[in-house]
């Protein structure tokens, strides 16, 4: 079902049992959950699907190390088993990633990580040897005797050296230890929000639509495309807008303050020095200031964050100089002898994280996990309870979405019949685990759909499984390489925006792809890729234009990237 057709039916019959506002990964991830148990759930969001906070992450499935210290064992233990499962279920996109921490103290912290375990001591400071090590240890025991990864390793100064060779001769320590590297959170977000709607029909997504407001049993909905608004009446509303849950609410003619989010930033880099001196490491480690950072490989480039500031509008949430400043002096530190400037940037992105409110003196002891907040009854002028789904992190959105899930179930007086702790997600439904399966994959796929095996494997790299259906498409009409992005072909873009509902030049640059992020893009690349779309959607000659111009105004302003 396209677009117009879910949103005629809509007007037709506006009722729904689910009404989920905000399409990240928290809310894709509940309307999944509840589209395999037969709900008709309706999901929006006022921009493109995973387009928000969830499209601003580190890129890293992890069971949060550092939260150990903050006590939060629970959240830590879930989010190792998640960690896992991702691993299991989505192999195209989550890959066991080798983490290594450089150390540049032996007793650092000895006494700070109880102290700011027991609320005692809220200032950052820096962690030593020692205490990483038992970290680590803690770390590795959450894991039990599912080996999904390996445990950590240490090493000396001299063995250090001689692994990296270009890290700051200066440490007294690395340790490696695995957590998980997402390479397209994007593109993950949207294969569950497909797999939903394709398993339960009445299971609806539509991004571009924003909540106007609510009263009695009725929600206004506006279409951003048409400017047409209609009226939906649910008989639960999920609130999933993240940072902009207090917002959402207030549309509702409900007040709270929910959230207490802090702004994280990461800036990409083309340096192949630098990306050679990381091999396939990942560099997690405390700056001088206490604040946890990374240096992380992302296919050629290398990405490195994270900031963690408090802001009050996550609108204005936009990578500043003095953050490229903070990030370019902690590569530094690190590896001192490759000199990273700001002509190697090729993006930046900035997101905020939907935390919950808090009176803590420091961002870095604000929680990370996640909870629900029910409005319903006299707190509200509405005929159906509110649930603001509070915090949440990419590496634990499975486990969120279930316990929402079950409440909303609950609620509805529906019974749970499928879980998706062991389900395959998009392009790694009947992934070959091995060089061997994966050999007679592509040998197969190539017998049946004509094109070379490196072509396949290409598209094997970037959708796993779903590249059979991709294949199919570009084998049914002629085809030839962009002339801008020789890499990708036209009928593979064009496959990406006939059937994963692209409706802006930038959902597919930005978000099916990953062209921007990776600073691949030119400006004629975005005008061909504009031409594309026009020739496949019917633009006219002024909306191909406009399409064009909102790209490049979006990278100017939210990326750093001027073509």
């Amino acid at each position: 079902m396209n677009r117009s057709e879910i949103i005629s039916q809509l007007k037709a019959n506006p009722q729904v049992s689910v009404l989920i506002v905000g399409a990240g990964i928290n809310g894709i991830g509940t309307f999944r959950e509840l589209a395999l148990n037969g709900v008709d759930a309706l999901l929006v969001d006022r921009g493109d699907f995973c387009s928000g906070a969830s499209a601003a992450s580190s890129h890293m499935a992890h069971g949060g190390i550092r939260y150990l210290e903050n006590g939060e064992f629970r959240l830590v233990r879930e989010a190792v088993k998640e960690r896992n499962r991702m691993i299991q279920n989505a192999p195209h996109i989550v890959k066991p990633l080798p983490t290594t921490i450089p150390m540049f103290k032996y007793l650092s912290g000895i006494l700070n990580a109880p102290l700011k375990f027991l609320g005692w001591l809220d200032k950052p400071s820096e962690r030593g040897s020692v205490i990483i090590k038992l970290g680590l240890m803690m770390y590795d025991a959450y894991t039990g005797n599912q080996r999904t990864v390996p445990r950590h390793k240490f090493y000396s100064r001299t063995e250090s050296l001689k692994k990296w060779s270009r890290l700051n001769p200066e440490i007294v320590n690395t340790a490696v230890y695995y957590d998980g590297l997402i390479s397209n959170p994007e593109r993950l977000a949207l294969e569950i929000m497909l797999d939903a709607e394709a398993d339960n029909p009445h299971a609806r997504a539509l991004n571009y639509v924003s909540l106007m407001s609510g009263s009695g049993k009725s929600v206004v909905l506006r279409d951003e495309l048409t400017g047409e608004t209609f009226d939906v009446q649910p008989n639960l509303v999920i609130n999933a807008a993240g940072p902009w849950i207090d917002f959402a609410n207030h549309s509702l003619g409900v007040t709270t303050k929910f959230i207490g989010g802090t702004k994280g930033s990461h800036l990409v880099i083309n340096h192949p020095e630098l990306r050679a001196a990381i091999g396939d490491n990942e560099f997690f480690f405390e700056n001088k200031d206490g604040r946890i950072v990374l240096i992380f490989p992302m296919q050629e480039r290398v990405l490195i964050g994270t900031s963690d500031i408090k802001i009050d509008h996550p609108d204005d949430a936009r990578c500043t100089d003095e953050e490229v400043d903070y990030f370019l002096e902690l590569t530094a530190r690190v590896f001192p002898k490759i000199k990273v400037t700001r002509e190697h940037v090729v993006f930046a992105f900035s997101g905020v994280r939907p935390l919950a409110s808090s009176l803590a003196k420091t961002t870095g002891q604000y929680s990370r996990d996640h909870h629900i907040e029910v409005l319903s009854g006299d707190w509200t002028n509405l005929t159906f309870p509110v649930y603001s789904l509070v915090g949440g992190k990419w590496t634990s959105f499975r486990a969120f979405a279930e316990e929402v899930a079950d409440k909303a179930l609950q609620f509805l007086g529906i019974q749970r019949n499928k879980g998706t702790q062991e389900l395959p997600i998009g392009g790694g439904r009947n992934y070959p685990r091995t060089n061997e399966d994966r050999a007679k994959y592509i040998n197969g796929l190539a017998a049946w759909t004509g094109l070379s095996r490196e072509r396949l494997e290409t598209l094997f790299e970037r959708y796993g499984t779903r590249a059979e259906s991709i294949a199919e498409f570009m084998k049914l009409a002629d085809d030839a390489p962009l002339a801008a992005l020789p890499g990708y072909s036209k009928r593979e873009l064009l496959f990406l925006a006939q059937h994963e509902k692209v409706e802006h030049l930038d959902d597919l640059l930005l978000r099916r792809t990953m062209l921007a992020m990776l600073g691949k893009l030119t400006r004629d690349a975005v005008i061909e890729c504009a031409n594309l779309l026009a020739d496949a959607f019917a633009w006219s000659l002024e909306r191909k234009n406009a399409e064009a111009e909102r790209t490049l105004r979006l990278l100017a302003d939210k990326h750093r990237v001027r073509l």
